[in-house]
């Protein structure tokens, strides 16, 4: 992998209990490479295991949340196979994070950066944000758990148009459809998730752990159990629809 694709930086801010983690590779929309995946991980993990952490925001630097997988590292020697390996301890980590996650949508949220806001506890859109999950448009499979996630979300129906269509979600259907909380003037869904979170870091981390461990019992088990078919449903339809369509997954 060139030394361009292997750099992705997570910038890091304590604003008295709450942390701000921020993907940081605006040149590339934040998209993710397996040492971007790593950087992640490590951060959850760190901001989980700082007792002076009582909840965690996600948000992105520039124009987008996040564009989800960088495609360069799809179209490299065993880049999805790398991808995967990397990907794998991330979503573990996503999965079994003890503390309120907030997720603050700056920009556009493609692809994994939009199933990762599944994985957040408490959504901020910005106005001008466009959700999408281009999955069928580019002939593969739901990931990151996002079809067993999204039905509980935002119902059935909604999860259906929104994955078997691949149309984008603007912010105001996200909330509309309860898949954020809220909208945020442009400019300002940091500013807004920040005081989500400021309200929750006003209570004792153990009621914060103990109550999102009573919301989310038995999902982790769920989660890795339906990447497990999400993942094998990818490499059947890469072979029904050849390798074009799986270097083109978002």
């Amino acid at each position: 992998m060139d030394e361009s694709a292997a750099k992705f930086v997570i910038t890091t801010e304590d604003r008295d209990r709450v942390r701000i983690l921020t993907l940081d590779r605006p040149e590339k929309l934040n998209s993710f490479t397996p040492a971007g995946y790593d950087c992640l991980s490590e951060s959850l993990a760190a901001a989980g295991a700082d007792d002076g952490v009582a909840v965690c925001v996600l948000t992105g630097r520039g124009r987008a949340f996040s564009a989800g997988v960088d495609l360069s590292v799809m179209g490299q020697p065993d880049g999805a196979g790398e991808l995967g390996r990397h990907f794998d301890p991330l979503l573990e980590q996503l999965a079994r994070f003890a503390k309120p996650l907030v997720a603050a949508v700056n920009g556009v949220a493609v692809g994994f950066g939009a199933t990762i806001l599944l994985h957040c506890d408490v959504v901020v859109v910005d106005e001008g944000a466009e959700i999408r999950m281009p999955f069928v448009s580019l002939g593969t499979s739901a990931e990151a758990a996002s079809s067993w996630l999204l039905p509980r979300r935002v119902g059935m129906q909604q999860a259906s148009w929104m994955m078997l269509s691949g149309i984008g979600l603007s912010a105001t259907d996200a909330v509309a459809n309860g898949f954020a909380l809220a909208t945020a003037c442009t400019g300002e869904a940091l500013d807004d998730a920040l005081v989500l979170a400021e309200r929750m870091a006003a209570h004792a981390t153990p009621a914060l752990v103990a109550n999102k461990r009573l919301l989310r019992q038995g999902w982790a088990d769920a989660i890795a159990e339906t990447w497990e078919r999400e993942r094998a449903t990818m490499l059947d339809l890469a072979g029904q629809l050849g390798p074009i369509a799986w270097k083109q997954r978002g």
